[in-house]
């Protein structure tokens, strides 16, 4: 295996996929599985490809079973049952590409068990593994890669993957008809594919990226047999609430999908590499169905205590600290642990939107952050569960420590709120340009949920005479106006990435475009000379200085009064699963990994319910779970 490897925070997942019109129905579209193709020849990428690879200069990963051990899931896993989870948002569109398609939980779920790209990653070691193709190639000057696709690999329709799929996804991506301006950026690093053979598929970079293959590689396909019919409006159009189909494990169906309520994702027993090592312990439930309970994280607790939802992820500190002992609990009915990983932190806090009064003016940014008091709100109100986030990349290597921690101070605030003008106050105690007459009043759009990280921080900026207005919306409106440009700040949160990418929110073109990460509007000359300088590195070390640079400058502009940052799960499951010894994977460390490589155990399931009926306790588990952290310290 050639060192040529690279990585990403989303150990890019595994697929399924749907029904191709949105009133068709699988049992009238679905087909018999192709024949084998014996007719392209070994060379072409047929069968016996694998005896003449090296030969051709191509690479593979081989599986190890001592290597490799449970890290691509637990051989105890047996295949059955459901597993039922309950979520604040439904889908913005069924779409894993294209506007709206950004809503990273769902978004994730659907594309990591309804979709495949031409190569994964290992979990824990981040080499690249087999996917859709089974074997690749890069030149030596890093710019042309090959691919061999699997000539098993069949859409759910029964379609074959071939090379003409590869191309029709990249034109679909380079397509500005589907408003997602990021994939322009990302994917206009490469000329249009070329179809050597039927399974053989060539790209060609335009400039060495140490990044290109890793994206390249792990681009979800999606099925020319249907794209070459449709255009990009067309594609948004048509598969906003229906999914296109995929090649993976699971299939949603548009009869499975109930919108605003939920979705139910049904495992394939026709999925094409169900066999391989690399799958074999994954993707055991039969059904994953994905409920909707809006701005009411109360209510969802409830369901769960009432065994309507099997996991939970526990967001709050103070349901953690205080609501989580109760007698399912302490009987060990439900478990409950904190999960450590690697996981990268990611950002949050309050995004500012710079293209407009009052944060276009940096003093006003640097006084909010002056006054957000989160010392304060992780004492009193996170029991000290958290620390302080101060970067893109808090936490990790990339993170520049010279960065201002912003920590409480009213005195610099108004210091700053005076030399922008903002003197004294009106007789309703609001402050007012000495100038303008305006007040220092915005908004902000928020959902109900978040109404008690926010609440506090507006009456710290009211008593300094700062309005800041709550105005709550539900999720999907509150995305949209924030991808429309149309809001004053708003409260988000990005996941993090292992190698990051801050490309697609950091580069200035996208600064005034609609529907993409660069949210505040941020611009900076240097920055983009940085990041060009960041594509063609290939030396780690300054990589790390380039990041740490770019993070400073962000620093300085401040487009976000960073919040707050944990490197573990709170998790709660009722105890009939089964799982790895690692639980969640290295560099994912979330409760969605539970959809990947749990399963249902029928024997604990039957446990579980016996012990409920006589009052029984089953045993407790240690509240932290540290085997990521131990496995590094043995390793390292």
């Amino acid at each position: 295996m050639k060192n040529y490897i690279l990585t990403l925070f989303l150990i890019v997942l595994f697929s399924c996929g749907g029904d191709s019109k949105k009133d068709s129905n699988l049992s009238q579209k679905k087909k018999t599985i192709s024949n084998k193709d014996f007719q392209t020849s070994a060379e072409d990428g047929g069968y016996g490809f694998e005896k003449i690879s090296n030969g051709l200069g191509f690479d593979t990963y081989e599986w190890s079973e001592k290597v490799d051990k449970t890290f691509f899931g637990d051989p105890k896993a047996v295949k059955g049952g459901n597993l039922n989870y309950i979520h604040s948002l439904f889908p913005r569109t069924m779409r894993v590409l294209g506007q709206n398609s950004s809503q990273v939980l769902n978004n994730r779920t659907i594309m990591s068990l309804c979709y495949e790209g031409l190569l994964g990653q290992h979990p824990a070691t981040l080499e690249f593994a087999p996917r859709l193709a089974s074997h690749w190639k890069i030149s030596k000057d890093k710019t042309t890669f090959e691919f061999r696709i699997n000539p098993d690999a069949r859409w759910w329709d029964g379609m074959p993957v071939t090379s003409a799929d590869v191309i029709a996804t990249w034109d679909l991506r380079m397509d500005e008809t589907i408003l997602s301006p990021a994939e322009q950026i990302t994917y206009g690093k490469f000329e249009r594919p070329i179809a050597k053979s039927k399974y053989i598929v060539s790209v060609k970079a335009k400039s060495v990226n140490w990044r290109n293959f890793l994206y390249f590689s792990t681009m979800v396909l999606h099925p020319n047999h249907i794209l070459k019919d449709l255009d990009g409006t067309a594609f948004l159009e048509e598969y906003a609430f229906s999914v296109i189909p995929g090649t993976g494990p699971y299939i949603l169906e548009d009869k499975n999908i109930k919108n605003q309520e939920s979705y139910t994702l049904e495992r394939r027993s026709d999925y094409w590499n169900a066999d391989s090592p690399f799958n074999k312990y994954k993707y055991n439930f039969d059904k994953i169905k994905v409920s909707v309970v809006k701005d009411n994280d109360a209510l969802q607790f409830e369901k769960f205590k009432k065994g309507e939802q099997d996991i939970y992820n526990v967001q709050r500190s103070r349901r953690w600290v205080e609501e989580t002992d109760f007698k399912a609990t302490k009987k060990g009915w439900i478990k409950k642990q904190r999960v450590y990983s690697e996981k990268p932190a990611g950002t949050s806090g309050y995004y500012f939107n710079m293209r407009q009064w009052p944060f276009n003016d940096k003093r006003i940014r640097y006084a909010f952050c002056y006054l957000y008091d989160r010392q304060k709100m992780n004492k009193e109100m996170y029991y000290n569960e958290y620390g302080m986030m101060n970067s893109l990349y808090s936490g990790s290597v990339y993170e520049n420590k010279d960065n201002n921690p912003f920590e409480y101070n009213p005195t610099e605030a108004k210091k700053l709120l005076k030399e922008a003008g903002y003197i004294e106050r009106n007789t309703n105690g609001w402050l007012v340009h000495s100038e303008t007459g305006k007040i220092l009043s915005f908004e902000i759009v928020i959902q109900k949920t978040s109404a008690y990280m926010v609440t506090p921080v507006q009456q710290m900026l009211k008593e300094y005479g700062i309005d800041m207005q709550i105005k709550f919306m539900d999720y999907n409106t509150m995305i949209k106006n924030v991808n429309a440009r149309n809001f004053n700040v708003c409260l988000l949160a990005y996941s993090g990435l292992i190698y990051p990418n801050p490309e697609g929110s950091l580069r200035s073109t996208l600064a005034d475009q609609n529907d993409n990460n660069n949210v505040w509007g941020f611009k900076s000359d240097r920055v983009d000379n940085l990041l060009d300088e960041y594509d063609i590195c290939f030396d780690q070390k300054r990589r790390v200085e380039i990041i740490r640079e770019v993070d400073g400058i962000f620093s300085d502009v401040h487009p976000i009064a960073f919040s707050i940052s944990r490197n573990y799960s709170r998790m709660m499951w009722w105890d009939k699963f089964g799982y790895p010894d690692w639980m969640f994977s290295r560099y994912v460390g979330e409760y969605w990994d539970a959809l990947y490589y749990w399963w249902y155990d029928k024997d604990k399931d039957t446990e579980l319910k016996q012990s409920i009926e006589n009052g029984k306790s089953l045993p407790l588990k240690p509240i932290d779970m540290k085997y990521w952290p131990d496995y590094l310290a043995k390793n390292s």
